[in-house]
């Protein structure tokens, strides 16, 4: 980065790191503009503001991954220029994505010593990353296998990695995203730890209560610009959220209570699935059902079966026998995924690239690759001829970007060039747009704002209040309860029963994600007395 001349634009200040009117264009694009902000010694300092706002193009400056069109970062009050991840970690700025960077079939030191100077032995990093672990309450085995490490492991693994290079700056983007509470309690605790011994956090969440109470101050940005920096303590979720996205956010409507739940539009029988490689779950004996017109949440700590369930329901992995899955009283279990959609089945995955969408494709090429089998009427003619009816296609896409509020930089862009939540937005809009009979969604608001998370939210419950019905994997408690009729759990490949959410707490859903079962709750005529 070139140091601008003018001293004017170096403000004296005390903090341990500032950016003065930071800026980055692409071409005509504004990603950040005229940024300017201070980050303290020992303070946690949220960075808020919803996707596509300019948090991730904000932090990557600071980590070297981008360099800015203009403006100045200052260390200690004095200009730096970060030209690389590399430089950004000897300046004493180190950062945890939000996806993890970890080889699976390395151990744990292994993947640390990736990222260490040379000359270090495997023995020396296991020694020290043990010795960080203890001392901030995130216990690891160097010598395990990162495909046998759960989310919240890995993470453990992540940060350690960037303690190794001790920093007095740490980048945090969503950390809780994929943890549980008591995960994310711990992690809280590390934090603490960090702030007593004065390094500086910038904590990048759409998690508001959390930084509301771990917080001590919040930038908060919308299309690039700062809105404003508060004290979060002060403020509520509610009056946060419509700085974040510049109007109130609505209240998710939770579903009518005279929806018709008769029929079963999907049923597990007795599923049995074998491990197919040393890093996925078996699943053992699921047993479940999704009714027309409900919304079932499946929970459960990531790594225990879930992406596995989602595999099997959506015909990516086959059952052995054809009635272990049925849709719509359909046997499916050993067909494919087309043939599965073409019964009225979406999904939608949790992995948005790769998975949900080719990043390098339009979002139109997108829209015709999810679709192009299961809508043969509305996208294609010449039917011996294989041709797409293009018209169809793009009007497709306009809607579904014009329904879910999706922020694009142009007309037709490719998928990468969505911020995360907007790809999520245009995703999951895709699957809704087809009005399906039966959707399975796994991490419907992962990573996405709390407009756009309510926003995905109430389009599942009136999906449901349609008469579809509709099966949610996520690891977020709060959206479990706030959409979902009834909840099961997964522990270690198995289901447990599904109960309805106004009949067990926070805490038998906590023992059951640690695969303790609860000792009693209420039945329907215990809940009526």
């Amino acid at each position: 980065m070139k140091i601008p001349e003018a001293e004017d634009q170096v403000a004296q200040t005390s903090a341990i790191l500032s950016v003065r009117n930071l800026t980055k264009k692409f071409g005509e694009f504004y990603a950040n503009k005229s940024i300017s902000f201070d980050l303290h010694a020992g303070e946690v300092h949220a960075l808020l503001g919803e996707n596509g706002a300019g948090k991730s193009t904000l932090v990557k400056m600071l980590y070297g991954s981008l360099q800015p069109t203009s403006g100045v970062i200052l260390k200690d009050g004095s200009p730096i220029s970060i030209t690389s991840p590399f430089h950004a970690r000897k300046q004493g700025i180190g950062m945890v994505f939000q996806h993890f960077s970890l080889f699976e079939a390395l151990s744990v030191a292994e993947n640390i010593a990736l990222s260490m100077p040379a000359g270090q032995s495997i023995r020396e990093v296991s020694q020290n990353a043990g010795v960080l672990g203890e001392r901030y309450g995130l216990p690891l085995n160097p010598n395990a296998l990162i495909g046998d490490l759960s989310v919240g492991e890995r993470q453990r693994v992540e940060i350690i990695r960037c303690l190794l290079q001790d920093p007095k700056i740490i980048i945090l983007d969503e950390p809780t995203s994929v943890l549980t509470p008591q995960e994310a309690e711990n992690l809280f605790k590390t934090l603490e730890t960090f702030r007593n011994e004065g390094r500086s956090i910038l904590f990048i969440s759409h998690r508001l209560e959390e930084v509301k109470q771990h917080c001590d101050t919040a930038t908060i940005l919308r299309f690039g610009e700062i809105v404003t920096t508060c004290d979060p303590k002060k403020e509520t979720a509610a009056s946060i959220a419509k700085l974040m996205v510049g109007a109130d956010v609505s209240a998710v409507s939770k579903a009518s209570k005279d929806r018709n739940k008769n029929k079963d539009v999907l049923k597990l029988n007795n599923l049995n699935l074998e491990s197919t490689s040393p890093f996925s779950v078996p699943l053992k004996h699921l047993n479940l059902s999704v009714k027309q017109g409900e919304v079932l949440g499946i929970a459960g700590v990531a790594g225990n079966g879930q992406t596995e369930l989602f595999e099997v329901i959506s015909g990516e992995k086959l059952a052995k026998e054809n009635d272990k899955v049925e849709i719509l009283g359909k046997p499916v279990g050993t067909k494919s995924i087309t043939d599965r959609r073409l019964s009225g089945a979406a999904f939608v995955p949790e992995e948005r690239v790769g998975h949900g969408a080719i990043s390098s494709f339009r979002l139109s090429q997108n829209m015709l690759l999810a679709r192009h089998a299961s809508d043969r009427v509305a996208f294609q003619w010449g039917k011996s001829l294989g041709l797409i009816w293009s018209e169809m296609v793009e009007k497709a896409t306009k809607r579904v970007v014009a329904t879910m509020d999706v922020r694009k930089s142009g007309e037709d862009p490719i998928a990468a060039s969505l911020s995360g939540g907007n790809l999520q937005k245009f995703i999951v809009g895709r699957e809704l747009d087809r009005q399906p009979t039966l959707l399975v969604v796994n991490q419907p608001s992962w990573g996405v704002d709390a407009g756009a998370a309510s926003g995905i939210r109430q389009a599942i419950i009136d999906l449901a209040n349609s008469g579809s019905g509709v099966l949610v994997i996520s690891q977020d408690l709060d959206e479990i309860f706030e959409i979902s009729d009834r909840v099961a759990v997964m522990f270690d490949g198995t289901l447990s029963d599904a109960v309805n959410t106004k009949e067990i707490s926070r805490e038998e859903i906590g023992l059951l994600m640690a695969g303790v079962k609860p000792q009693h709750h209420k039945t329907d005529g215990e809940h009526a007395a």
